[in-house]
């Protein structure tokens, strides 16, 4: 009996002055970030699907584990998701599927609708913690976050659209934009409280957002789109990335993470190491290629479809167009108006090149308007006041004497001009909705990308402010088929809404 207790207390000691040795695992695993990619081919020498495809197949064919990411602004704006909604959007990126994908807001260009048609197409996991139907209830497909365990390691994924669809996009009154960064911080506390080692968020969001984000110490790794930059930032803390656009770049995150468990307790440490992959040097996936070939013979033959008829003649030569009011110019003018709901619309005549003539009753196809709009420019939408309308007019007559591609075909407006006076002080009346022009009241303009940058002298609309900004706006050419595709016959004509004095 004294035996057995003396044994027993010889143990109780043994146990409590032993000191458990710490398990310690090293885990590795690579992050792929792409974001904004809309064109089946880029034609920038790098970029496109199938290089894209081919960098996704690469890192997958290593082995270990890839977590693929894709930030959003997917099926649109292209020339072909103008014809198709973004269809072959979501298949060609099937064939690489991601392992995460958050909205972008381009996600909501064709409406609530064919938003919820295009994702459950998508073959890949989809996210979006501050996205609710209205009335509160979550989008079928969709999950808020999750936890991975990934050898050991707790790996949370969290992924968030972007709050302001509603502003840049047409997501419609069905679906609900709650704040991004309460939506995350709050969310990434609720991963940590579930136990995630790691937080990741996956978000389309602007530059100043993901500044916010990664400065509140909520994040292990933002991974991010929208800004259309190439960017990349470790405080030695948390990573910001963002892969530019049109998978020019594939930006590429190694993880080494050392988990380690001591007396009931878990550390976890990590370190990153950055690849940034120009996909200029990546040979193309050839069964994506094979695909996105076929997609452009496809686009080619849509091309010659009929979208509507002109009641009226219109006139795209060089000579009218940079001269004088021009049908064909108030047709471009009306569009961009329309599409965006300015007040008023202004476009450079010398972006109009079909140079050529319709007699009444033609038909328009789809490559009548990319002929007659060639230059890939987008539709900007932005807040000005009168005095910036006045001098960019002022501008756009400027050169009229020499039939300049400045000159101003507009929408919305009525400009009175006098040829003779010197450059500068040329513009005598300008009315909009029927009153006179008040140089400090505030306006909303539609006009093109290359206009809003300064292009052909236009630097007063350099200081507007962007409502639709140049990375959120639709393609010209895709505003304008879609306006005479809505009208079916169009009757643009000119009526006065340019007033020379020669």
């Amino acid at each position: 009996m004294h035996l057995i207790r003396h044994v027993m207390i010889s143990a109780t000691i043994i146990a409590t002055t032993l000191v458990l040795p710490a398990r310690a695992e090293t885990v590795k695993l690579t992050f792929l970030l792409t974001n904004d990619i809309y064109k089946v081919d880029n034609t920038s020498g790098r970029g496109g699907f199938a290089r894209l495809n081919a960098v996704v197949k690469a890192e997958r064919a290593k082995g270990g584990h890839v977590i693929y990411a894709h930030a959003g602004d997917l099926i649109s704006p292209s020339l072909l998701s103008g014809f198709d909604q973004g269809a072959h959007t979501i298949a060609l990126t099937n064939m690489a599927p991601p392992d995460i994908f958050t909205p972008g807001n381009h996600e909501f260009d064709f409406g609530e609708e064919v938003f919820l048609k295009r994702m459950g197409e998508a073959r890949f996991p989809l996210f979006a913690a501050n996205l609710r139907r209205a009335g509160g209830s979550p989008l079928p497909g969709f999950k808020d976050m999750e936890i991975r365990d990934v050898d050991g390691l707790k790996l949370g994924l969290l992924g968030l659209t972007a709050e302001d669809s509603p502003v840049k996009s047409t997501p419609g009154d069905g679906l609900v934009f709650a704040s991004t960064f309460d939506t995350a911080t709050a969310k990434a506390a609720e991963l940590r409280a579930q136990g995630a080692d790691l937080v990741v968020a996956v978000a389309h969001a602007n530059r100043a957002l993901d500044m916010r984000m990664f400065n509140s110490g909520s994040f292990d790794i933002i991974l991010s789109g929208d800004d259309h930059d190439l960017a990349l930032m470790f405080d030695g803390k948390t990573v910001l990335a963002e892969s530019k656009e049109e998978a020019e770049f594939v930006t590429a995150i190694d993880v080494t993470a050392e988990v380690t468990e001591k007396d009931g307790k878990r550390t976890v440490s990590w370190f990153p190491n950055f690849r940034i992959i120009d996909t200029a040097a990546v040979t193309p996936d050839p069964e994506t290629q094979a695909k996105a070939d076929a997609y452009n013979a496809e686009l080619d033959q849509d091309l010659n479809v009929t979208i509507g008829t002109t009641s009226e003649p219109l006139d795209s030569r060089k000579a009218t167009l940079r001269s004088q009011e021009a049908a064909m110019g108030n047709l471009v003018a009306d569009a961009l108006r329309a599409s965006v709901k300015a007040d008023i619309a202004i476009t450079n005549g010398g972006g109009i090149r079909g140079n050529k003539e319709y007699a009444a009753g033609s038909a328009l196809t789809r490559r009548d308007v990319l002929t007659e709009l060639p230059f890939g420019s987008r539709t900007v939408k932005l807040e000005v006041t009168g005095g910036m309308i006045w001098a960019a007019l002022e501008n756009g007559v400027s050169e009229a004497e020499n039939a300049a591609g400045r000159f101003p075909q507009v929408s919305g407006l009525v400009l009175e001009a006098d040829l003779m006076k010197p450059k500068g002080q040329r513009v005598i009346a300008v009315t909009i909705a029927g009153k006179p022009l008040d140089r400090t009241a505030t306006y909303t303009l539609a006009t093109n990308d290359y206009m809003f940058a300064g292009g052909d002298g236009y630097t007063a609309l350099s200081a507007g402010k962007p409502l639709l900004s140049v990375r959120d706006g639709q393609l010209m050419a895709n505003d304008v088929m879609g306006y005479i595709a809505r009208h079916k016959t169009i009757s643009p004509k000119v009526e006065g809404r340019i007033w020379l004095r020669m």
